[in-house]
């Protein structure tokens, strides 16, 4: 008897079934673009061998100039066939199906040579879309068809045609950038046209026999976006012209409402699914957000869609579906939906990976393979990198023993899991502890290592973390001064008006924690629904609310300083940075850059602006907080070095950049594999 039979159950499509009812959604991670085809099949068959039903993999364009940027992968020529078919044959191989997604990016391709239905450029390119004339839609259209059809050769079992978040076939639906008056623009009818005709062709050109998903915006969250009634529609136009199945799209790339980041409430967008259950007949899939195996089984009981879509938690474990079947839940690593080393990495232009997994997109090149001399492994410090480095050189058969100084592991995810919106990291130190304890590592808490404690191990490894930097302020040691280590774990009591130093990751993280007083909207979807101006689309069009956000009244005012004169924020993600700001500044956050620290009194904090220490100002404050940086916690290593003894130094303890958890677990891993 399993714990999740909704989950679990297959689905038939009627030619074919599906083993059960998860999908792992499309994601960029540039994999296809390193053109080695052998690493691209692994990642897809390590995730089919994990027991994922159907894949799809990342936007594969259909022609240059709907390529999302210059050199990405497209599906138009008998070599890409053939190497698409080194990838298919994995992953059957594995006992997986897998689906090439055709994405067309139209105006938010990131080149000069982008088309639209109009000349209306994206905020998030550079380049303004040429618009397209009749000979030219067909082109787009027949190349669309040709990618389909080479697909198929290629070996998948299917295609999804991307019409959501913003690409082209969205761009033809709605009046915010399709401003044509000819048979493709005008009326709904007119502006849907595109998108009926690309299934209708796509399905006459592939047969029956092959799955076709269309991924269909069901809310668009930007201004002039469809109606509900308009999503209706089409879903039943594409049911009529074809597809096989629906995915859900949330939200266009340009919307200023978070969909998927860490702080969006877990499956937030299901009911958005739901409204569409029973208007068509084809399975529905949601997304967004759903990354346990409780939640998605919750979905699925609940009548939310047919399917799930988890994109990101595969990233995060291979082996989900895997771990769920046999009962192995809180063995399965947590997508925390931070986008630090996903997301963040495709819109830098990076190789996708996971922060809580690095070894994802890197299977083939970060091997974690049994020891041939099995070692005595010491590592001091159970934070991120030292639990990332004890639990890789445990899975390789090496003897560890964790030390930490506290009397619990995580280190500073145990101050992260404090801030709203970062509730996740509660889940990641949990699964930290389950496989602590599964891989046999000692465990020795509450204890201060020194260096006659790790005398006869064969590998030592420091992973002491950070200190707060010193900001040597005249006045620092006032009673109103606190510490954010202190004000995190609860330690003392904060103000009502409050100065923070230092704008960047634990700035913003303390005064966000600062400024919720009770439940957070992470936790509350209504609650956080109406923080960002969410609505039924039913409702008004496109889901956005016409009073726009309504957050929560700050529980305090929070003066936000740094001493550069540049953005506040400037180096947070690169994807949620917006979002710290947006919801700073939704609680009228003050911020305050250029300054320099003159002294601190009973009346507050004192500063002045510029080289020349001018226009001295009072911020005045009950409570300061110092979140000036940090230090490296280098002590033991240098006890050890002096004693001569060797050790390897990582996390925090060889770089003090923040709270940077992404390096910290990906260097500890890269070190256990050498080992």
């Amino acid at each position: 008897m399993t714990a999740y039979p909704h989950l679990l159950a297959p689905l038939d499509l009627g030619f074919t079934t599906l083993k059960n009812r998860v999908l792992m959604g499309s994601m960029h991670t540039g994999l296809e673009e390193t053109r080695d085809w052998p690493r691209v099949a692994e990642f897809y068959a390590a995730r089919a061998r994990g027991g994922v039903a159907l894949m799809v993999t990342g936007g594969i364009g259909p022609n240059l100039e709907g390529s999302v940027l210059p050199g990405a992968a497209m599906m138009a020529s008998d070599q890409d066939v053939e190497n698409h078919s080194v990838v298919t044959r994995a992953v059957h191989a594995a006992g997986g199906k897998i689906a090439m997604q055709i994405l067309h990016a139209g105006r938010y391709s990131y080149g000069p040579k982008c088309v639209g239905p109009s000349p209306v450029k994206s905020p998030i390119s550079p380049f303004p879309p040429a618009e397209l004339d009749e000979a030219g839609i067909e082109k787009q259209i027949s190349d669309i068809v040709n990618a389909a059809r080479l697909a198929q050769r290629a070996g998948y079992d299917g295609v999804e045609i991307m019409g959501s978040e913003g690409y082209f076939l969205n761009q033809f639906l709605v009046t915010h950038t399709n401003k044509r008056t000819d048979r493709w623009g005008g009326s709904y009818e007119n502006r849907m046209r595109l998108p009926i005709e690309v299934v209708r062709r796509v399905r006459a050109e592939v047969g029956t026999d092959f799955i076709l998903i269309y991924r269909l915006s069901m809310i668009d969250l930007v201004p002039n976006g469809s109606t509900f009634d308009e999503v209706v529609q089409l879903a039943k136009a594409v049911e009529a012209a074809g597809a096989t199945i629906l995915n859900t799209g949330i939200g266009w790339h340009e919307a200023r409402i978070p969909t998927i980041a860490t702080s969006v409430p877990r499956a937030a967008f299901a009911w958005v699914t739901q409204k569409l259950m029973g208007q068509v007949s084809i399975p529905l899939i949601t997304s967004n957000r759903i990354n346990t195996p409780e939640v998605a089984e919750d979905v699925l009981a609940t009548g939310c869609a047919d399917m799930v879509s988890m994109a990101r938690p595969m990233l995060a474990d291979a082996e989900f579906v895997n771990k769920a079947a046999a009962g192995l839940g809180k063995e399965i690593a947590p997508c925390i939906a931070c986008n630090q080393a996903c997301l963040d990495h495709t819109f830098g232009g990076k190789l996708t990976s996971c922060l809580v997994n690095p070894r994802a997109c890197h299977e083939t090149e970060l091997v974690l393979k049994q020891a041939d001399v099995v070692k005595t492994v010491a590592v001091v410090g159970a934070g991120p990198a030292g639990l990332a480095t004890a639990l890789a050189a445990a899975q390789r058969g090496h003897r560890v023993t964790l030390f930490d100084a506290t009397q619990e592991i995580g280190g500073q995810l145990n101050m992260a899991k404090q801030v709203p919106g970062k509730e996740e990291f509660h889940g990641l130190v949990d699964w930290y502890r389950t496989m602590v304890g599964k891989a046999g590592i000692a465990l020795k808490l509450g204890h201060r290592v020194g260096v006659d404690d790790l005398s006869g191990f064969d590998e030592i490894v420091v992973a002491t973390g950070v200190l707060p930097r010193d900001p040597e302020i005249e006045g620092q040691d006032h009673p109103s001064v606190v510490s954010y280590i202190d004000v995190l774990r609860g330690k003392v009591a904060v103000g009502q008006n409050v100065a923070v130093i230092g704008a960047g990751g634990i700035g913003f993280d303390v005064s966000e924690y600062l400024l919720h007083d009770g439940e957070s909207p992470a936790e509350n979807l209504p609650l956080w629904m109406r923080e960002w101006g969410v609505c039924d689309p039913a409702e008004h069009r496109a889901g956005l609310a016409p009073d726009g956000p309504q957050p929560e009244a700050p529980a305090r005012r929070i003066t936000l300083l740094q001493r550069k004169a540049e953005r506040h924020g400037k180096r947070l993600g690169k994807t949620t940075g917006w979002i710290h700001r947006a919801t700073l500044k939704m609680k009228d956050v003050s911020f305050v850059g250029g300054v320099n620290y003159e002294r601190i009194d009973d009346s507050g904090l004192h500063v002045s602006f510029g080289e020349a220490r001018e226009n001295p100002t009072l911020i005045a404050a009950d409570t300061i907080v110092f979140c000036a940086g940090q230090v490296s916690d280098r002590s033991l290593a240098e006890a050890l070095a002096a004693a001569g003894i060797a050790a390897h130094v990582i996390g925090g303890a060889d770089v003090a950049s923040e709270l940077d958890a992404k390096r910290a677990i990906n260097q500890g891993t890269r070190l256990a594999a050498s080992l």
